[in-house]
């Protein structure tokens, strides 16, 4: 159960406040809402029935600071997934944005950074769909670290090269 005020990530779409649960009529009965306000979106609103489980599956508590440094510091040893096969890598991909494992977003991000890495090499770049998860990996995590550690987003990727270099120092 969440409480109004609660910071949650919702789905890809990033780290919103519930600002108010409500009961609304939007398909013939009432029923109550989780109202949940981008942070850094007031145009838009989330309503998330309170008693629909599979949609509140994609919600979850934005992490603490210290779970921030702990997936920073273990970033440099996360496994690298990647699949040749385009159908099945589109698949596990799918599934590892729709899942919001944190550690599971790491290893796809550092997989596609490296690839991408590779990729360059031979002057091609990754396909689009890869280029898609990538954006919208590092999206869900960068913004929720961004608001954990209350620094801007565009901060995030140095404060994760520093964090790394001076471990290991």
């Amino acid at each position: 159960m969440f409480n109004i005020n609660d910071a949650v990530v919702y789905a890809s779409y990033g780290v919103c406040m519930i600002t108010s649960v409500e009961t609304r009529d939007f398909s013939g009965e009432d029923v109550e809402y989780y109202v949940l306000q981008p942070v850094d979106d007031d145009k838009n609103k989330f309503y998330v029935p309170v008693e629909n489980s599979e949609l509140q599956k994609k919600m979850r508590r934005v992490c603490t600071r210290q779970e921030v440094e702990e997936i920073i510091s273990v970033m440099p040893d996360e496994d690298f997934i990647w699949i040749e096969d385009d159908s099945e890598r589109k698949e596990v991909y799918r599934n590892i944005i729709s899942e919001g494992d944190r550690h599971k977003l790491v290893m796809l991000i550092k997989t596609l950074y490296i690839h991408r890495r590779e990729l360059s090499g031979q002057k091609r770049k990754l396909h689009s769909h890869d280029e898609k998860y990538l954006n919208e990996a590092e999206n869900m995590l960068y913004d929720e670290f961004a608001y954990v550690l209350e620094i801007p987003r565009s901060d995030v990727v140095d404060y994760i090269k520093k964090a790394i270099r001076d471990k290991n120092k």
